[in-house]
């Protein structure tokens, strides 16, 4: 039988920030697949509404902040997944920077996106 590692402390803060951003995860998206399916005229909103509606704070908010968490979410897991494969050393090191990096370039230009999106200069 192989040994299991894992890098989560069952009990620890990133094992409640994986599950907390799971919950947000999983209410956002279903608010979303709501609308878009049992709310009237829901297929009829344009690309002029979507870009209205990002000019909002809120919906503009909960777009950055819905990427941010979806980012930590996503890397985390895939962290822990590799942990869980047994890589240690310097290899974890080296994919450890490598997804932060990555997830960085990711929230940046997703940010990027979005600013565009609400007709907010890109700087």
């Amino acid at each position: 039988m192989s040994e299991h590692y894992s890098s989560f402390d069952r009990s620890g803060t990133l094992w409640l920030l994986q599950r907390i951003t799971a919950a947000f995860l999983i209410v956002v998206l279903a608010f979303h697949f709501f609308l878009l399916h049992f709310v009237s005229h829901a297929s009829e909103i344009t690309f002029a509404g979507s870009q209205w509606r990002m000019q909002s704070i809120g919906y503009y908010s909960l777009m950055v902040l819905f990427l941010v968490t979806a980012t930590f979410h996503g890397v985390n897991g895939v962290y822990n997944a590799i942990v869980n494969q047994g890589l240690t050393g310097t290899p974890l090191r080296a994919v450890k920077w490598l997804l932060i990096l990555a997830s960085a370039l990711l929230i940046v230009q997703g940010i990027r996106t979005a600013n565009a999106m609400a007709g907010i200069p890109l700087y």
